[in-house]
C-alpha cells in the first residue's frame, strides 16, 4: 500500500502552520517543514516558526535544523524531507509537509532536471561578473541571454542568478531550457502518493495578514533575533542573510534608517513576497498527478470540514 503523503501549500502569511496543525491533529499526522528560512534556527521570530505550543501538540519536522552557516539546497532539503517522510510513516503517522518555497516542492515533487557539474572556473568567473555589475545590472545581462529563467528571479536573487549564469556559460544553454528539455530526476520517492491543498487568498486580505503579522514579530522581540544574528558576522550571501525582512532590519540596527522606516520597508518586502509566491503557485508548481484542492482564502477553521472531507477521499483512495 502506498504512503499518503500531504503537501500544504500558498504564500506566507496565509495561515499554512495553522492548517498543517489542524490536519496533523485530527488525522495523527507529523508537520514536516518546506520553507527554506524555517530551517535555520537563527530566525525563529522573522520566519514564524511554530512554538513550542504548536510542536508539544504534534511532531514537527526540519524546523530550525541547520545552522545560518550551513547552505541548505533544494536537493538537501529534498533529501531531509523524504527520510523524514518514511520515518513519519514508519511510526504509522500521516507525513504533512508544508511550506511555501516553490523550489523546494517541486524538488520534492518533481525533482530536478540533471545538469552537467559546473567547473570551478566558471563559477568563480560568474561570481566576480556579479561583483562587478552589482545585482541589477547583471540581472539585465542574464536576462538578454535567457529571459525565461531572469523573468522569474528577482533581481536582489544573487544566490540564483549567479547559478542561472553558471548554467550559460557552462552549457551553453539557458537554466529553463534545461529545465524543460530534461526530464526531472528524483521526485516523490517510490511508493508514496500525494494530495495537495494549496492556499490562494486574495490579495488584499493576504497583504493585510503580512502587515499585521510583521507587528506581532515586533512585539515578540524580532529585533534582538535580528542583532543576534547580525553579531554573528555571517557571509551576507549566505541564504539565512536573504530572509525577507531581514535586510530591512539589519539597516535600523546599523543607524542607516529609522525603526518606523525599517518596519514600513520589510513589510513592503513581504507583500511583494507573498506576490512573488502567488505568482509561483499559480504558474509553476505542477501538482502531477497528485489530487489537489485549491483554497481561494486565507485559512479559517470553518474551511475544515470540506478539507477533511477532501483528505478522508484521498485517504480512502489508499487502501
Amino acid at each position: 500500500m502506498d504512503t499518503p503523503l500531504v503537501i500544504i501549500a500558498g504564500p506566507t502569511a496565509s495561515g499554512k502552520s495553522g492548517l498543517a496543525l489542524a490536519v496533523a491533529e485530527k488525522l495523527d499526522g507529523s508537520v514536516i517543514n518546506a520553507d527554506s528560512m524555517q530551517v535555520y534556527r537563527d530566525l525563529a521570530i522573522l520566519t514564524s516558526r511554530p512554538g513550542a505550543h504548536e510542536t508539544a501538540r504534534v511532531p514537527h519536522r526540519l524546523y530550525g535544523v541547520l545552522d545560518g552557516a550551513s547552505p541548505c539546497s533544494a536537493v538537501r532539503w529534498r533529501d531531509m524531507a523524504r527520510e523524514e517522510i518514511s520515518t513519519a510513516a514508519g511510526q504509522g503517522r500521516l507525513p504533512v509537509c508544508v511550506g511555501g518555497t516553490g523550489l523546494y516542492l517541486r524538488t520534492l515533487i518533481r525533482g530536478l532536471a540533471a545538469i552537467p557539474d559546473i567547473p570551478e572556473a566558471v563559477r568563480h568567473a560568474a561570481r566576480a561578473r556579479h561583483r562587478e555589475l552589482g545585482g541589477e545590472a547583471f540581472h539585465g545581462e542574464l536576462a538578454a541571454r535567457d529571459l525565461e529563467t531572469a523573468a522569474r528571479l528577482h533581481v536582489n536573487d544573487r544566490q540564483r542568478l549567479i547559478r542561472a549564469w553558471e548554467v550559460l556559460e557552462a552549457t551553453g544553454r539557458g537554466l529553463s531550457d534545461w529545465q524543460k528539455r530534461h526530464a526531472p530526476q528524483e521526485g516523490l520517492a517510490a511508493g508514496v502518493r500525494g494530495a495537495m491543498i494549496v492556499l490562494m487568498p486574495p490579495r488584499e486580505a493576504l497583504y493585510g495578514a503580512c502587515d499585521e503579522r510583521f507587528w506581532r514579530m515586533m512585539e515578540d522581540g524580532l529585533m534582538d533575533e535580528v542583532r543576534a544574528l547580525d553579531a554573528r558576522g555571517l557571509d551576507p550571501s549566505l541564504p539565512v542573510m536573504k530572509a525577507v525582512g531581514l535586510r530591512e532590519m539589519l539597516r535600523h540596527c546599523h543607524g542607516e534608517i529609522s525603526l518606523e522606516e525599517a518596519v514600513s520597508l520589510a513589510q513592503r518586502s513581504t507583500r511583494r513576497y507573498a506576490k512573488r509566491q502567488m505568482t509561483w503557485l499559480r504558474h509553476q508548481l505542477d501538482h502531477g498527478k497528485m489530487e489537489s484542492m485549491i483554497i481561494e482564502d486565507l485559512y479559517e477553521k470553518t474551511q475544515l470540514p470540506e478539507i477533511f472531507s477532501f483528505l478522508h477521499r484521498f485517504l480512502l483512495s489508499q487502501e
